[in-house]
Parts: structure tokens; C-alpha cells; sequence
């Protein structure tokens, strides 16, 4: 496929261009009109690991919450919140419960987004209202949607900065620790944190390639006709990037099935469901 030709400037369009076949390689989809300046901004999102120790500036963290906060919101209910983490003894503890992982300990900042049904318990307890609703599997499931919608968001945000982050899921090994560690209350949970800061460019950390659309698009019913051939070619694709990034090139079908392939590779997480009850999740 190739890209309409509906932009003003050649500069654009090749800079586009370039970011999308850094996205997809020679599979590159056609993009509609008008979305060069967000689109360029969101192909170019890469995972950073590597920080500056440069703190960043002032207002930071409002401006992300005020990006994250104008994210969809289920029935406007607002069932997330967010601990932003500075302190550099609560960001190593942080980090021991995540995997020792030195990009926590590194970053300036470090932000805890939480599904958090606290706040409408207390408020239907102080109406003496019925918060029955609240203890049901769907709506932490609503506040798990809302919170990881409001960060992206904030993602977005931090990198029209000039800063970058990478999310952090290992924040799950050990959520009851990490509930302790933050004083969150009963119905809280910390779905993933986020570091956020200015990238070590030294570090080399390009843009991953993607799975080509033809095998994640699906139009009007589900139909994986192009799977295989698209899964082969994407690892390739994967493989040479991996290599080209210092990286042992293991491509992306034994990534995917040494990740899932047994209960130990969750690293603690294939214990969520008993820690969700510990945290007091009622999970009906």
C-alpha cells in the first residue's frame, strides 16, 4: 500500500513517510488527511530506558494529569488515580518490587497509575448509600480500562515535551507491597507505573517495528487469513531490529511463547487473583 498524497509540504510527507515505514517497514498503510502533526507524533513513540539525571520541569506532572484527565472516563465515574514518585529511597523499593528494574531507580519520575474504586466507596459511604455495584469483576474492570486510557494520554503529552517514559507492568509482581509501599486503601490497585524523563540519547533506543495491519485489522468480522504469513515476515522484520539495537535477535514468536508459556515466567503474577482479594476486591 502506499500513502495518499494529501499533504502540502514534501517535507512532511517524507518525514511521514519514514516514520511509518520505521513502524511497519515496506507494509505501509495509507493515512488520512489532516493527520501529520499527531500521527508523527505517536509513530515516533519508542520505549525509554535510559534517563538524564536532569529533574523535569516545573508543572510537569499537572500538565500530565491535566492530559490524562481529559481521557474517555466510563459513565464519567473517574474510577483512577495516580501517585507521582520523586523521592529516590520510595523509587528503589519501588524498583525491588518490580524486578530490580535500574529505569525505575533512574528516572526523575515515576508514576503509579491506579485503578482505584476507593473513592466511590467512601462517597457512598458517606451518603449511606449502597455500593454493592462496586464489587463486581466489571467494574475493576472499568477502572483498569479508565486508568490505562487517562496514562496514554499523559504518554502523549509528556512526549510533545520532549521528555519520554516506558511503562512499567512488573509493578503487578508484588502488588500488595507495593499497596503498603504507597499507603493505598482497600480497592486500590496499581495497574503499572510509568517512568518519565528526558532520554539518554547515548543509549540509541529506536522506534519497534510493529506487526504489519493486514494481521491486526479485520474488517466487518474476525478473520486471521493473513497471520501466518504476516507473523513470519514480521519476524524477520523484528530479528534485524533487535540485532541492530545490541540485542540477542530472538524475534517475536518465541518472545511471545516463552512469556506464555508458563506460569513462572509471570514472575509473580499468576498470583493477581488472590492478591486482588487481599486488596479488597470482591471480584463477583
Amino acid at each position: 500500500m502506499t500513502i495518499i498524497e494529501t499533504r502540502t509540504s514534501a517535507a512532511a510527507d517524507d518525514g511521514l513517510t519514514a516514520a511509518l515505514r520505521k513502524r511497519y517497514g515496506a507494509h505501509v498503510p495509507g493515512i488520512a488527511p489532516g493527520a501529520d502533526d499527531i500521527l508523527g507524533l505517536l509513530l515516533a513513540h519508542r520505549s525509554i530506558r535510559s534517563y538524564r539525571p536532569d529533574p523535569v520541569p516545573p508543572h510537569t506532572v499537572e500538565t500530565l494529569v491535566a492530559a490524562a484527565q481529559s481521557a474517555a472516563s466510563s459513565s464519567n465515574l473517574q474510577t483512577w488515580s495516580v501517585v507521582a514518585v520523586e523521592d529516590a529511597g520510595r523509587k528503589q523499593r519501588l524498583s525491588e518490587f518490580a524486578g530490580n528494574q535500574k529505569h525505575i531507580r533512574e528516572a526523575p519520575l515515576f508514576l503509579v497509575w491506579l485503578a482505584d474504586l476507593s473513592r466511590a466507596e467512601r462517597l457512598a459511604r458517606r451518603e449511606g448509600r449502597s455500593d454493592e455495584g462496586i464489587h463486581f469483576l466489571e467494574t475493576l474492570f472499568v477502572a483498569i480500562i479508565d486508568a490505562a486510557l487517562a496514562a496514554q494520554n499523559a504518554v502523549v503529552a509528556l512526549e510533545a515535551l520532549g521528555l519520554g517514559s516506558v511503562y512499567i507492568g512488573a509493578i503487578r509482581n508484588r502488588p500488595e507491597a507495593v499497596a503498603a509501599e504507597l499507603g493505598l486503601p482497600p480497592n486500590v490497585l496499581a495497574v503499572f507505573g510509568l517512568c518519565v524523563g528526558y532520554a539518554d540519547l547515548t543509549a540509541g533506543e529506536d522506534v519497534k517495528p510493529r506487526l504489519r495491519q493486514g494481521v491486526i485489522l479485520h474488517r466487518e468480522r474476525y478473520a486471521p487469513t493473513d497471520e501466518i504469513h504476516g507473523i513470519a515476515a514480521y519476524d524477520e522484520t523484528l530479528r534485524d531490529f533487535q540485532a541492530s539495537q545490541g540485542v540477542s535477535p530472538v524475534g517475536w514468536r518465541e518472545t511471545v511463547l516463552n512469556r506464555l508459556g508458563s506460569a513462572k515466567a509471570l514472575n509473580g503474577r499468576d498470583k493477581l487473583a488472590d492478591a486482588l482479594r487481599a486488596l479488597g476486591f470482591g471480584l463477583k
